[in-house]
């Protein structure tokens, strides 16, 4: 049997199986094709298929999507291709960022991309049964009178069965660990958490083959399960750069464009134009070209020529400054012929990652700048880039701590003492750091705190917002990837689903628009340098 029901620890503060566990699990038991259908997300999806990918099983892609207005109604969703895929991104988008949402207008479309499965009675008995829905059987002591009447009522109505084992986590005993993140989630403790709150603790990764055992009776639900598995085909392209071709005048195409203004930046910045030089830039021109990445180089000039027009203060940094080109394009400030800086270790053909400029602005204009990209390219294809914060050494104590039922103060008399460094050096941590020889975390009830906090390591918490990466696509974003609201939705920003890393697999070219404060105060005086005060001022 195909597991198709997988909630990883991407399901914020509820399930609590990282993707590498995951993926080695279903190894290890064989599986050559798993879903993963974390909660209205789809925040490590990518990484999911990549890895699955690697190991050498077929990835389906889904997600758990409920209504918000209705916590009884909720459904599967799989993407049977690629088109299908997209509309996921869609789906779930709407799903975070409407508070209309209702699941039924969406079971009530065209669906034929998707394969949907339901455990909610009350959602089959408001929609309209199709082709491609299915009621999910869940087997388990928990949910027995549930699911016996979703099993009447579809045979009823003729409503195709399919076998389904919801994972939360990997191992039996790791339901402890389930209970504590959804404590940490409701802001609760273990002992007050609310029964409905919590899954069943049989909802661990099992052997599928010896859980086609608990289905012996009902084989058309097993066979249906296995034909989802099979005919959900989605290729994500995760060699294939995605970026938008830079808008230019009929009859020019982006290389000689490029081409172009390299050449004049080489006279602009050296006056003589020498043999050497028209090598070297045209040596760069060509491994861009090569790359696909001319359109990438003309956006960020243009973002660089823009702010220039504006008045503002900029600097290009990192491994661009061993560019050529970059540096007749403006990007960058530094002579890589006179500091004999290797333009390899930017671009080259052997290099798996697309190019990365970093561009600084003052901490006062930078919005300003970051509002410039998303009017010229449009607000459906500009996003900010999320960051995926992980609970660490001190959250993970202190939250694990609080759901044990111990105060913020008694709390705090042993996190102050906790260094800024992951969970996973708990047990040496005495050793390891000065500021934290005078704890002792091997008498209870602090050693099992600490066992816990070590358990939730590295544990998705939230999301936040990449300090400076924005994404420019194609095509709308939603294409591509799901987005929500940032942390303080009352902002309004929006941003990616998966960080950086998932973005990067997606083959979607993040730009790096940084703010910093030293530029501000570099204007600031040179402002006052230019308008000095005057006696009257005084």
């Amino acid at each position: 049997m195909i597991p198709l029901h997988v909630h990883s620890c991407y399901s914020f503060l509820e399930g609590t199986i990282t993707i590498p566990k995951l993926i080695e699990r279903a190894g290890g038991y064989g599986v050559k094709t798993l879903a993963l259908t974390d909660t209205n997300g789809m925040y490590g999806l990518i990484s999911f298929a990549k890895q699955a990918k690697e190991a050498g099983i077929k990835p389906v892609l889904g997600a758990y999507i409920d209504d918000p207005n209705d916590p009884e109604l909720n459904a599967l969703f799989y993407a049977r291709n690629d088109a299908g895929y997209s509309e996921l991104c869609k789906l779930i988008t709407i799903r975070r960022l409407r508070d209309d949402f209702y699941l039924r207008d969406v079971l009530e479309k065209e669906l034929g991309n998707f394969f949907v499965i339901t455990s909610s009675l009350k959602l089959l008995k408001i929609i309209s049964p199709r082709e491609n829905l299915y009621a999910g059987l869940t087997i388990s002591e928990k949910q027995k009178k549930e699911t016996k009447s979703l099993y009447e009522y579809s045979t009823s109505k003729k409503i195709k069965l399919a076998a389904l084992r919801p994972i939360y986590f990997l191992n039996k005993d790791d339901y402890f660990i389930h209970k504590v993140v959804r404590a940490i989630d409701l802001n609760t403790t273990i002992d007050n958490l609310p029964e409905d709150e919590i899954t069943d603790p049989e909802f661990y990764f099992s052997d599928p083959e010896e859980d086609k055992k608990l289905w012996r009776t009902m084989p058309e639900a097993i066979k249906n399960t296995e034909y989802i598995g099979e005919n959900c085909n989605v290729d994500l392209k995760f060699n294939e750069y995605k970026f938008p071709k830079f808008d230019l005048p009929p009859g020019q195409d982006s290389f000689s464009k490029l081409w172009e203004l390299s050449h004049e930046g080489l006279k602009n910045r050296y006056g003589v134009v020498t043999d050497k030089l028209l090598e070297k830039v045209s040596c760069e021109l060509e491994v861009i070209r090569e790359l696909n990445f001319t359109d990438y180089f003309l956006i960020v000039w243009d973002i660089v020529r823009e702010a220039h027009n504006r008045g503002m203060m900029l600097i290009g940094r990192g491994s661009a400054a061993n560019s050529l080109v970059a540096y007749c394009l403006g990007l960058t400030q530094v002579d890589p012929i006179e500091l004999n800086l290797y333009f390899e270790r930017f671009l080259n053909k052997g290099r798996s990652s697309p190019p990365d400029v970093d561009l600084d602005f003052s901490w006062k204009e930078r919005d300003e700048i970051v509002k410039y990209v998303f009017d010229k390219y449009g607000y459906e294809n500009v996003a900010m880039i999320s960051t995926h914060v992980t609970f660490r050494a001190r959250s993970a104590f202190r939250e694990s701590a609080k759901a044990f039922g111990f105060s913020d103060e008694e709390i705090s008399k042993y996190a102050k003492f906790i260094p800024w460094t992951d969970a996973v050096n708990f047990p040496n941590i005495a050793e390891l750091f000065p500021e934290s020889r005078s704890l002792n975390f091997k008498v209870e009830p602090w050693k099992s705190i600490v066992e816990t906090a070590v358990k939730i390591a590295n544990f998705p918490r939230h999301l936040s917002i990449h300090p400076s990466g924005i994404i420019i696509t194609p095509k709308p974003i939603t294409n591509f990837t799901a987005l929500e609201y940032a942390k303080n939705k009352g902002l309004g920003l929006i941003i990616t689903q998966p960080d950086m890393y998932g973005i990067e697999d997606l083959g979607l070219i993040k730009i790096d628009l940084l703010s910093q404060r030293s530029l501000g105060v570099l204007r600031d005086t040179m402002n006052s340098l230019n308008n000095p005060i005057s006696e009257d001022d005084i």
